[in-house]
């Protein structure tokens, strides 16, 4: 009897140890991220990922540089923060971007189909960036 209970506690362990394998896909890509849909503002704080309307992941890396002006000062110039971005788009390999705060024409990117634009970035050493996806012009 007990040779027969430690082979049904091993297979139920297996049993339990491949069930927990279940919650990524087989590129290894966190199956739970965020979903957005096109026409829509949302968060993204330093190393979250997010899937941008199924056709990839979206991964905020960190802000690369901030000359921005701090809060309540005066300053000739408003400034700048660049804040990095990797997109990995369905099947193929990871790319590399950054967009601005302080020059319009480095503020969005087109990305999947869509256009991403970073909206504001918060202050602080881990800022929240706002970011909006809009379909493609």
């Amino acid at each position: 009897m007990t040779g027969r209970c430690s082979a049904l506690m091993i297979s139920a362990a297996l049993a339990l140890a491949t069930l927990g394998c279940s919650s990524t896909t087989a590129a290894g890509e966190n199956s739970g991220a965020r979903s957005i849909s096109a026409a829509q503002t949302f968060a993204m704080k330093p190393g979250e990922s997010v899937s941008l309307d199924g056709r990839g992941q979206l991964k905020y890396v960190g802000v690369k540089s901030d000359s921005r002006c701090p809060p309540e000062r005066q300053c000739v110039w408003a400034g700048d923060a660049e804040v990095t971005f990797e997109w990995t788009a369905t099947g193929a390999g990871a790319e590399s971007f950054g967009l601005h705060t302080g020059f319009a024409d480095k503020a969005s990117k087109p990305v999947g189909g869509h256009k991403l634009a970073l909206v504001s970035l918060a202050r602080g050493a881990n800022p929240e960036a706002q970011l909006k996806l809009d379909s493609a012009p």
